[in-house]
């Protein structure tokens, strides 16, 4: 019996975060919120899971994050090999899936784990995004591709966000009790990461009072599922985004799937090419709306779960790798008693504790504004409440691509590095490193590649966002014996700082653009480096992680200023002639 909430102290480390106290008071509307509505179901009891306080909301996410460890380590992993195998099948225009698949979410099901972030009254459990990024990283480790299905609650999400009432009553209790899965059908065979190509379009049958869709979609995960938001093009003679529109389609028969892709990797998980030939649809919120607001909010979202996915699979590699170099001797003994064996494992721990820190202050981030933009809707707020949504709203919409970058970039590095602890065994699929490594390279590519995610990110280097945090983070109190790295940490800041100013003195936004990664990933150290200096001061066992970890990202980022400093403006020519070279 393996827990893996239970087995995994940081995440009950993350749950116990101070801030939460914050996260849940807003959620729960400082557990006020007790009136009694239409919960769209009979058999659910509105105030089953209320908590009076903060230490009852604590106790009720403790539970559920013990069931979902139980689900993930007992049920998930045991079925990851088998669903890798197996995988989904397309009969007569339906997606069936692996049966691990079926038992995997069938257990999810009945664990009522379907509704994590959804009110009370439509059947979910109103719990924070945190949890539910806690349970992502459970349900990843145990199999990557089971993510991409439980993780597409998000889609309730965007309903509750935008819909009207009407449409909320009907579909959210259909994604909280489990009875529907979703899927975002976004991309299309022209229309990749430009999604203002999208050319699927959407014509107002008024006959039957539905918008109808026609084209075609390709790259959808959970192509089949029941519920799916469609972005498609409701305005004649448009070319961008401003003629895009959001539109939910109910599962018929009007669309033909043609196939399933045949992938590296995620092999549990479909992903459908799809017709649509007239298929009805409705609106999701105001026409014009479905990229420039609908989609940036969907995205954002699926953007954190790919992030809780890379962690969750980098967390099993570690894992995979650190049971092997123990067991497995060579030249008189076990391996990971070999400097160049113990660094990797090392790395690998340290970096993981780093990127968990950063998704778990970005998923607070998230919470905070989700709920004050809530809590707007049924009053007005005050003065600093509005300042609150504001100041958080800008964080989360910087530090989600971030963290989603540096995940996912790790995390295939890690799996890599899982693999060569293993040797020649890695390369076969006598262990689950292999398939971890294949599952990881997605993540670095789907939801918006890294390179997209350094554009979003470097508005926040070049705005002073990232310098702001980054003091604000030094400006806390740590214990005395940690004040040595601060001192690091601020060599480190003047050494970013320089490196912006470098950049920016050229006013050459193709310059901005070469150097922007670097630039990212300078900020990424610092801020994942100052965080855990402020959870050693909460917990004496991150002391070591954190020193570790500075020492290398330290030198990590002088060697990334250094290349800032190297290559200038002009020198980058020499990359375009060379690409011109057979």
């Amino acid at each position: 019996m393996t827990n893996f909430y239970r087995d995994n102290d940081d995440l009950k480390f993350h749950l116990n975060h101070p801030f939460m106290k914050r996260v849940a008071e807003l959620k729960e509307r400082n557990y006020k919120i007790c009136e009694k509505e239409n919960y769209g179901k009979d058999n659910i009891e509105p105030d089953e899971y209320k908590p009076g306080s903060f230490e009852d909301a604590l106790d009720n996410y403790d539970s559920v994050l013990e069931i979902t460890g139980d689900i993930a380590g007992d049920v998930i992993a045991p079925n990851a090999e088998s669903v890798d195998a197996e995988g989904p099948e397309l009969i007569n225009n339906r997606v069936h899936y692996a049966k691990g698949t079926v038992e995997n979410l069938k257990a999810l099901r009945q664990a009522r784990l379907s509704g994590i972030t959804q009110p009370r009254k439509y059947g979910g459990l109103n719990f924070p995004t945190t949890v539910y990024s806690m349970m992502i990283e459970m349900v990843s480790r145990g199999d990557a591709s089971l993510m991409n299905l439980f993780g597409l609650q998000d889609i309730a999400e965007t309903v509750k966000e935008f819909a009207n009432d009407e449409m909320k009553a009907k579909y959210i209790p259909l994604f909280a009790s489990g009875e529907a899965t979703g899927a975002m059908i976004l991309t299309e065979p022209d229309a990749g990461s430009d999604l203002q190509a999208v050319q699927l379009k959407a014509h107002w049958d008024e006959k039957s009072n539905v918008w109808r869709l026609n084209g075609v979609k390709r790259f959808i995960t959970n192509g089949n599922a029941e519920l799916s938001l469609v972005l498609a093009r409701t305005e004649e003679g448009t070319k961008d985004g401003r003629g895009l529109s959001m539109l939910m389609y109910e599962r018929d028969d009007t669309v033909q799937i043609r196939r399933i892709e045949n992938k590296m990797g995620i092999h549990g998980s479909p992903t459908c090419e799809m017709v649509f030939k007239n298929s009805p649809a409705h609106l999701i919120g105001k026409r014009k709306f479905g990229l420039i607001k609908y989609v940036m909010s969907l995205m954002n979202g699926a953007r954190l779960g790919v992030s809780g996915q890379a962690i969750g699979i980098s967390e099993a590699a570690y894992r995979e790798a650190l049971k092997y170099a123990q067991e497995r001797a060579q030249f008189g003994k076990k391996i990971n008693q070999f400097a160049p064996v113990y660094e990797i494992l090392t790395d690998m721990k340290v970096k993981i504790a780093a990127l968990r820190t950063l998704y778990y202050e970005t998923s607070r981030f998230v919470d905070v504004y989700k709920a004050l933009e809530e809590t707007e809707h049924e009053r007005e707020l005050t003065a600093e409440e509005k300042n609150e949504l504001k100041q958080f709203k800008r964080r989360a919409d910087f530090y989600t691509p971030l963290i989603k970058g540096l995940s996912s970039e790790a995390c295939n590095r890690i799996t890599y590095d899982a693999i060569q602890i293993h040797g020649g065994t890695g390369f076969t699929k006598d262990f689950p490193v292999e398939r971890l490594y294949r599952d990881a390279r997605i993540t670095s590519i789907y939801e918006g590649t890294t390179q997209l995610q350094v554009v979003a990110s470097i508005k926040g280097v070049t705005s002073g966002l990232f310098t702001e945090m980054i003091e604000e983070y030094a400006s806390r109190k740590v214990s005395y014996d940690l004040e040595f790295m601060r001192k690091d940490l601020q060599s480190m800041k003047k050494e970013y700082l320089t490196s912006i100013e470098r950049v920016e003195k050229q006013n050459d936004q193709e310059y901005l653009d070469f150097h922007a990664r670097r630039l990212v990933e300078m900020a990424g150290n610092l801020v994942m480096g100052h965080l855990l200096v402020l959870d050693a001061t909460r917990d004496a066992r991150f002391k070591l992680t954190a020193e570790v970890f500075i020492k290398k990202a330290k030198a990590e980022n002088t060697d990334k200023a250094l290349v800032v400093k190297e290559i200038e403006a002009e020198f980058i020519n020499n990359y375009k002639e060379l690409t011109k070279l057979p």
